[in-house]
């Protein structure tokens, strides 16, 4: 994929160390450890899967919460090249560290907008006949070469444009003029590899890229990426993957963990049993217990959405390297754990607990809340103390 020119020479990226943000660590709901060299890791698999095909990164949502910031100089000083955000905003700051990449904006176009690609040197997806029309008019009048992506859906049914309409202007695309620089569609269900619609999307596309020829193309996203190599094309785009989600369900998790999420104990109290825990009084102690109070919850991204009931499937925080569920209801900044079992001196106050990490995987926590990685990790609050590790 040909690389767009550049005004301004790149300066030297800062050599890795650890950083840390958000609140001081005495001020915060805990820390959340992000874990670069990870990604790093993880982005190298990835392209070594696919090589000689080009792996570009997904950064959009605050790269999944990981920092989009300190999360694209790592991929850039990797040897990344091309990153996909959601919103122009994300395109500036990516286009503010990666100086020479090429940026695609995956929400698309409007002409409103227009003075920002052109601000960011980025690539609108074009998802609709409306914005490829306002798109044309735009390079019409501007001269802007930056280039575009043309988005075909191919059973998302989401955005972009249908089987019918890319094959109508096909002919109009491959003209010297159309500036459209990437074919992309998006699967559906390649975390399920058996799914019926994984065939017909590769098939479709496969179809619809012979009108396009001469133009670089990309299907695969991080489940595609294992799926097979007939959906790998000229450029395949990792997202959760990248971060250490499973883009294998079912099977073991081939992408190193990268975050780790701990919170710090309040207080930890005596329960008679047949008292009660959190509003709603959802649980009730069947024992004398002891139950400690960490300094967590909704307003953090801890999911509330499974209400925690006698009877309930557990969630789980470690506790001294224990297992210990969750009691009553998460409030937006507390949880309740039921630490009878450990003993007296294994639990005490400012003790950190482990939300996430130390074998309970993002995705087991995801599982557990009745939701997915992605999720978890774009909601994590930024009341935690925050820590890069190079």
């Amino acid at each position: 994929m040909a690389r767009q020119p550049q005004a301004q020479h790149s300066s030297p990226l800062p050599e890795p160390a650890t950083t840390t943000g958000g609140p001081a660590l005495q001020e915060s709901s805990g820390i959340l450890t992000i874990d670069l060299g990870a990604i790093v890791a993880n982005y190298k698999m990835l392209h070594a899967r696919v090589t000689p095909g080009e792996c570009a990164a997904v950064v959009k949502g605050d790269a999944y919460g990981c920092g989009l910031d300190q999360v694209t100089t790592a991929l850039t000083r990797a040897g990344c090249q091309t990153f996909f955000v959601a919103h122009l905003s994300e395109a500036r700051r990516v286009r503010a560290i990666a100086r020479e990449a090429v940026i695609y904006v995956l929400n698309g176009f409007s002409a409103a907008g227009g003075q920002g690609f052109v601000d960011t040197y980025a690539r609108p997806v074009i998802n609709s006949l409306i914005e490829l029309a306002e798109w044309d008019h735009f390079v019409a009048a501007t001269g802007f070469a930056g280039g575009a992506a043309l988005h075909v859906d191919t059973g998302m049914n989401r955005l972009g444009l249908s089987i019918e309409e890319a094959a109508a202007i096909a002919a109009h695309i491959r003209s010297e003029s159309h500036h459209i620089a990437l074919l992309m569609s998006h699967l559906a269900c390649a975390d399920r590899p058996d799914h019926p619609l994984n065939d017909q999307q590769i098939r479709q596309f496969r179809e619809i890229r012979s009108l396009f020829r001469g133009i670089s193309s990309s299907l695969a996203n991080s489940s595609g990426i294992f799926l097979d190599a007939s959906t790998y094309c000229d450029v395949v785009r990792p997202g959760i993957a990248l971060y250490g989600g499973n883009p294998t369900p079912g099977k073991p998790n081939p992408m190193k963990p990268v975050i780790e999420l701990k919170a710090h104990i309040l207080q930890v109290r005596n329960l008679a049993k047949g008292a009660s825990v959190g509003y709603g009084a959802t649980w009730t102690a069947k024992r004398d217990s002891r139950i400690a109070v960490i300094a967590a919850g909704y307003a953090d991204g801890v999911s509330r959405a499974a209400a925690i009931t006698d009877g309930a499937k557990p969630r789980e925080v470690l506790v001294a390297g224990k297992r210990c569920r969750m009691v009553g209801r998460i409030s937006m900044d507390l949880i309740a754990l039921d630490v009878t079992d450990l003993p007296v001196s294994a639990v005490r106050r400012d003790q950190m607990v482990t939300l996430i990490g130390e074998g309970l995987s993002v995705d087991e926590v995801a599982a557990q809340a009745g939701t997915i990685s992605y999720e978890v990790m774009t909601g994590l609050g930024h009341r935690f103390h925050r820590m890069w590790k190079a």
